[in-house]
């Protein structure tokens, strides 16, 4: 009859305000490329800038996908909404499937300068990745509702 509810440790509420700051990052930089920002654009060259101009209407609705979910999970997260976890497995697949079409049917690890880019998307990966088990692991103990 009555529901209780595990107390929430502080950690949980700095990675949840970390996640949410990581994950804007991302959110901030399709904004900038979607409206061509020059403060951010500039630092590009016209090479990159052609390639990410380019990008498919699906790739774009994908990428948009992957960060708008990670963000809305982060938000979910720190109000301790079990929906959370769904919210990041939407853009864990969702960057999967950008990241196949990036670096298997173009040139991205060419355009954005080789292996650093590998290493930088492995790393927003992990990110959603653990996020994704935070969620659930929170939802299993009873922090999310």
């Amino acid at each position: 009859m009555f529901e209780t509810q595990a107390k929430t440790p502080v950690w949980f509420w700095i990675v949840g305000v970390i996640g949410l700051l990581w994950f804007s990052m991302g959110a901030f930089d399709y904004v900038a490329t979607q409206y061509r920002l020059d403060f951010y654009m500039s630092e590009f060259t016209p090479e990159q800038l052609e390639f990410f101009y380019g990008f498919p209407a699906w790739y774009k609705a994908i990428w948009a996908i992957s960060v708008w979910t990670a963000v809305i999970g982060s938000v979910l997260l720190l109000i301790r909404n079990k929906l959370a976890s769904l919210m990041f497995f939407i853009s864990l697949i969702s960057f999967i499937v950008s990241a196949i079409y990036s670096y298997g049917f173009t040139n991205a690890m060419e355009m954005m300068g080789g292996i650093g880019s590998i290493i930088f998307s492995i790393v927003i990966f992990l990110s959603v990745l653990a996020f994704f088990w935070l969620a659930r692991w929170a939802a299993g103990k009873g922090i999310l509702r």
